[in-house]
This record gives C-alpha cells, sequence and structure tokens, in this order.
C-alpha cells in the first residue's frame, strides 16, 4: 500500500483536477456558511429541508441567524458568513461603503416594510410625523425606506426624531408608547398588525428593495461552484415556496414562533416570481441613489449608480437557474 507525503497528495489533486475527474466536488469548501432569517423565508426552507447538506455530503453546512441586513452584512463582512441574506438597498449601501460584495440571486420581492403606527395613533399622515420619533435601524430597508417616504411629504430627517433600535425594539417601543411611529418589518410588522392592531400609516412596494444572497467578491472568485450549488438550493426552495404557500407559513410560524396568521399576512404580499438579476433589479435601487447621497449615508463623492452596477453579478444564476 503506496502512502503519499502532503505534497504529493497536493500535486495528485491538481493533476486528477486538470482532467476534469471530480471538479467540482473538489473545487468545494469544506465549510460553507449561510444565514438564516425571518425575513427571508426560502432561506428557512433550504435550512430546514436540508437541501444543501443533501446536494454537498462532503461540506459541512453552518448556519447563522439574522435578525436584520444590518446584522447579516456585519457577519459577511466579519467573515462570519459566506451567504447573507438581505434587502437589496442594504447590499448596495454596504458596497457603496467600501465592502467587496457581489449580489448573486434574487430570493424574493417583498413588500416587508412600511412605516407603522399604533392603532388609536392620531398621526393620519405622513406630515403629522414632523417632529415625531420614529424607530427604525439603522442600514436596514426600513430605515431606507423611511426616509423615501418622508421626501414624498417634504419632509428630512431633521424634521423628525430617528430612534435607531433593532427590529423587535421597534416594534416593543411603538407598542408601549415610546415612539410615534416604526418603520417596521415582516413578520414583526404583521404580528403589531394582527396583535396589537397597528395600523400601515404608508405603504409604497416601489419603496422596498428585492430580497437578495450576495457573497464576497474574493469568495465567489475562488468557489464559483459553491455560488452555483447555492443558488440551485435557493431555487428549489423558491418552486416549493410558490408550490406550498400554506406549508410555508407553517414553517415560518414555527421558526419565528408567530401565529400561522402572523406569517400568512406576511407572505400575501411576497412575490416568489424573482431569481436571476436583471436590469430591472438594478434599475429599482438607482431610483434610491440621489436620497443615500443626499442622506450622507455613503461616502463622498461616491457614484452610487456606477456602485448598484458593479453589485449584481448575474452569472452564476443565469447558469444555474432552469
Amino acid at each position: 500500500m503506496h502512502t503519499f507525503s502532503s505534497k504529493t497528495k497536493i500535486l495528485f489533486t491538481a493533476v486528477t483536477l486538470s482532467f476534469g475527474s471530480q471538479s467540482s466536488l473538489a473545487a468545494l469548501p469544506d465549510t460553507l456558511k449561510l444565514d438564516y432569517a425571518y425575513y427571508a423565508p426560502t432561506s428557512l426552507v433550504v435550512k430546514e429541508q436540508k437541501i444543501l447538506e443533501k446536494a454537498l455530503p462532503k461540506t459541512e453546512i453552518k448556519w447563522v441567524f439574522s435578525q436584520g441586513s444590518n446584522r447579516s452584512l456585519e457577519y459577511l463582512n466579519s467573515d462570519s458568513l459566506d451567504f447573507s441574506s438581505t434587502a437589496g438597498l442594504a447590499a448596495a449601501l454596504s458596497r457603496a461603503n467600501g465592502s467587496p460584495i457581489k449580489t448573486v440571486y434574487i430570493q424574493s420581492q417583498p413588500e416587508w416594510t412600511a412605516l407603522v403606527v399604533a392603532k388609536n395613533s392620531p398621526i393620519k399622515s405622513l406630515k403629522d410625523l414632523k417632529g415625531k420619533k420614529i424607530a427604525a435601524t439603522k442600514g436596514t430597508d426600513p430605515l431606507l425606506f423611511t426616509l423615501q417616504a418622508l421626501e414624498t411629504a417634504g419632509l428630512n430627517k431633521k424634521e423628525v426624531q430617528l430612534v435607531h433600535l433593532q427590529h423587535p425594539d421597534g416594534k416593543t417601543a411603538l407598542e408601549r408608547g415610546q415612539v410615534d411611529a416604526w418603520a417596521g418589518l415582516d413578520p414583526l410588522m404583521a404580528a403589531a398588525q394582527i396583535q396589537s392592531g397597528a395600523k400601515l400609516l404608508y405603504r409604497n412596494v416601489g419603496f422596498n428593495s428585492y430580497s437578495v444572497l450576495s457573497t464576497k467578491e474574493q469568495f465567489a472568485k475562488q468557489n464559483p461552484e459553491a455560488i452555483e450549488a447555492v443558488i440551485k438550493a435557493y431555487e428549489q426552495a423558491r418552486k416549493w415556496a410558490k408550490a406550498n404557500p400554506d406549508k410555508l407559513a407553517e414553517l415560518l410560524a414555527r421558526e419565528s414562533k408567530l401565529p400561522i396568521a402572523v406569517t400568512k399576512l406576511q407572505l400575501s404580499r411576497t412575490n416568489f416570481e424573482q431569481n436571476i438579476p436583471t436590469a430591472k433589479h438594478i434599475n429599482a435601487l438607482k431610483k434610491s441613489a440621489t436620497i443615500l447621497t443626499e442622506e450622507n449615508l455613503v461616502r463622498p463623492g461616491t457614484n452610487v449608480n456606477q456602485v448598484i452596477d458593479q453589485l449584481f453579478d448575474a452569472r452564476y444564476a443565469q447558469k444555474v437557474v432552469k
């Protein structure tokens, strides 16, 4: 029986790969780290059904819970994640501020954020928010939604009091009367509607950015097969989600420990017809470019439109989506 030194093994593997044998398996990393989030239902399907574990039996799949886009991007930037589930606008903001990320897949088009007020609130319109406290989470779609919404009413962030709280804390603050409005995020927003009678003060699906899956440029260059495998898994989950709305609502309820009525409300405003990044998704984000610059959310001199063009890489999804 022959034994090989580590150098010989590496050389042997390289020679094997050069002839195309087992190339996809050998090229996969030993571990893949992904997040799952209640605001990204297909991530729950991939995790629950062990789609990646079955497809990649020799790769360890690690799952990390994300409370919001800002947390997900922190984990991605610190290498705690290889793949990050976020709002498209949060991904664009992250890249604009120096994070080398690439968006490789569109998970869904949710209407996952709106401006929410308490059941008996005297606030009836956006103009009524002048001087009022609004809870929102920094670096997330709900905050950017809020800024765009205020702009439609001729208000800017200096004319309101933005209270930066994580999404669950914003909901609690609204229900306790500590803030006047909350930039909600599903499923917490749906829970507030059903459980405490909270009302959606302002809705605009056009101000909601798409739910996206992103990775780092360096990881993408080194692990194209891993990206393709992950997109295949998410595409399988998306098709299952479309075909099984009731089961998806049950899964989301079980994971989030929220009533089924809440998860059904969340999913009723989620469109699972998206997958490959296209000009439509790019142009939707570019509508926010001006506000990102005006609100000093990106570094001075940043060409946000160029950043958004550079953010998306559709090649992987184009290759595997059938």
